[in-house]
């Protein structure tokens, strides 16, 4: 969809605070903005108000009372970037309005990069990864259909991504394992996780050997950590339910012998015999395994729609205090969002959207608005009624 806001009416109410005073700067006044904006800005942001520092803003175009709002926050020590603050720290108030009108005056840049539009949805992408390298063992939706082999439904995403990292970097011995993982990076993993968590749990199709009824005896000694049935409230400790047996009894013997290391698991199974473990683990096989409780992320595509509500279609505010992210310098979005999502950057509005961003959220969302066409908008004051 294209959009290009020409003209847009502001009321006077609104447009006479302090905020919006560089929507009525005159010529003269621009003019004297780019000859400060020379002196106190141009070495990092360009004489036209595009530059090619890293995690350097470009300006140009951008909304003048955006710029004037961050020019006096920065003067106040209020965002704590000793550069800038030096910069601005004997501008006064007119000559801040002056540097706001002139790079809002100036044409917007062009799209920092290009090609087809970014829009990651991680579940799909996990999807495209566990059917290359981990259906043929663990079945298309993570339900084992081979003893020995775990069922990877019904478990939380954290759990996963911790067991996944635990077999690539070897503190879980298992060759295999080790061999599939080790150039599957962190996001993948995370996309895994989160895809086979969201599937529908069901038992694993494997045979079970153990006396069921002894099994729940044994398992009074474990619901404290996971769960009653098997089914876990902690995204750190694994459920159980419908876990394939063969596999259980495996995990506990390694707890046993120490091939797995945890102190507390070791010190649990420590007087569990070979027959006690295949009761227990039959026990387990036959419960009914639950979905862990798991929002299903957003697409990027989704990310913007939020965002686009405050800056406008495609990035292009038409609020004249909300900042322009379209054709933004990708690795400049990238440090604003980690620097909202970490509140080395304040702002309630913001750090509420970024905190739950994940790395590759923020990598979709900087590369979409940086690939966007800047709009540049007039606002009109409008008498009130």
């Amino acid at each position: 969809m294209d959009y290009c806001p020409r003209a847009v009416a502001q009321p006077v109410a609104s447009s006479t605070s302090d905020d919006l005073r560089p929507l009525y700067a005159m010529p003269e006044e621009v003019a004297e903005g780019k000859r400060l904006a020379m002196t106190s800005c141009a070495g990092c942001h360009g004489a036209n108000g595009i530059n090619n520092n890293p995690r350097v803003p470009n300006l140009a175009g951008q909304r003048a009372a955006y710029l004037y709002i961050e020019l006096k926050a920065y003067q106040s020590g209020a965002r704590g970037d000793s550069a800038m603050n030096n910069a601005v720290k004997f501008l006064s108030n007119d000559a801040m309005v002056k540097v706001a009108a002139y790079f809002a005056s100036l044409d917007p840049p062009t799209p920092t990069a290009t090609g087809a539009p970014v829009n990651i949805d991680p579940v799909q992408a996990g999807k495209a990864v566990a059917t290359a390298a981990c259906a043929g063992c663990h079945g298309n939706t993570g339900i084992s259909q081979i003893p020995g082999t775990p069922s990877l439904v019904g478990l939380d995403p954290k759990y996963l991504v911790d067991s996944m990292k635990a077999y690539k970097n070897g503190q879980r011995k298992h060759d295999t394992m080790k061999a599939m993982l080790a150039s599957v990076g962190d996001g993948a993993i995370h996309n895994m996780s989160l895809f086979y968590a969201l599937q529908k749990p069901a038992r694993a199709k494997t045979p079970a050997a153990g006396d069921q009824v002894a099994g729940k005896n044994a398992a009074a000694s474990c619901g404290g950590c996971h769960g009653e049935q098997g089914v876990s409230a902690s995204p750190a400790t694994p459920s159980l339910a419908g876990q394939d047996a063969q596999y259980t009894v495996a995990a506990l013997q390694a707890y046993k012998n120490g091939s797995r290391a945890d102190e507390t698991m070791k010190g649990i199974v420590a007087a569990l015999d070979d027959n006690a473990m295949k009761n227990l683990a039959a026990y387990y096989a036959a419960q009914e395994p639950k979905a862990p409780n798991v929002r299903k992320p957003l697409t990027t595509e989704e990310w913007t729609q939020r965002c686009d509500r405050c800056h406008g279609i495609n990035g292009n505010s038409t609020d004249p205090r909300l900042p322009m992210l379209a054709s933004q310098r990708v690795d400049y979005l990238q440090k604003v969002l980690h620097d909202y999502r970490t509140g080395a950057r304040k702002s309630p509005q913001m750090a509420a959207m970024a905190d739950v961003l994940t790395e590759q959220d923020i990598e979709g969302l900087a590369a979409h608005y940086a690939r966007q066409r800047a709009r540049a908008v007039v606002f009109v004051p409008q008498p009130s009624k």
